[in-house]
């Protein structure tokens, strides 16, 4: 953690939270990264301090925090061509997926009085349509045997018109909020082109 004496008034603090994502094989060049940007930025008025926290070995998310007086103090830090060249020193290096505002002390350890969150990952690809196509058959099929099965020996004299409503009825919220949410919960690696958990 590094702090400045720095201070521009009365106005409340900002603090700025940042997921970065940053391949193991770089961490030393990342530690010089992370440091060159505190010593740009303790150099801008209003500037309070700063802390990252490195990950465990299973993770490649780098938390990072900075501190100003203001929301002007910050501006002036995230205008500053010395941000913008220490930013593009990172390219192919560093990929910034969260970032959050907040206002007050919160951002150290206070309840917050104002927390914008602006979410900088793209949005997932969608798994392709032949892959989802199996995963409704994956689930459908067992639950429409079951449901079929369960019908046939409690209802069997019921026509198959209402048979198929109350079976529908049944199967749809199992569907929807159980069975598939299960599913790709465990099959998530398959969808997304991962690789399996046992293969890392």
């Amino acid at each position: 953690m590094t702090t400045s004496p720095h201070l521009s008034g009365s106005a409340l603090p900002v603090t700025v939270s940042i997921t970065r994502h940053v391949d193991p094989d770089h961490v030393d060049q990342m530690t010089a990264w992370v440091r060159a940007g505190s010593a740009l930025a303790e150099r801008f008025p209003g500037f309070l301090g700063t802390g990252w926290v490195r990950p465990s070995t299973a993770s490649d998310e780098w938390h990072m925090l900075y501190r100003f007086d203001s929301e002007q103090s910050l501006a002036r830090w995230e205008a500053s061509e010395q941000r913008a060249w220490w930013l593009g020193s990172a390219q192919g290096l560093v990929g910034e997926s969260l970032r959050e505002l907040r206002t007050g002390i919160e951002g150290w350890f206070d309840p917050p009085q104002e927390h914008d969150v602006e979410d900088l990952r793209g949005r997932p690809k969608a798994p392709p349509r032949w892959k989802q196509a199996v995963m409704i058959w994956v689930a459908f099929f067992p639950l429409s045997l079951a449901m079929t099965l369960l019908l046939t020996e409690l209802l069997p004299d019921l026509a198959t018109v209402p048979r198929v409503l109350l079976s529908t009825v049944l199967m749809t919220p199992v569907m929807t909020y159980l069975v598939l949410p299960w599913l790709t919960g465990r099959l998530g690696w398959w969808l997304e082109g991962r690789p399996a958990p046992w293969r890392r």
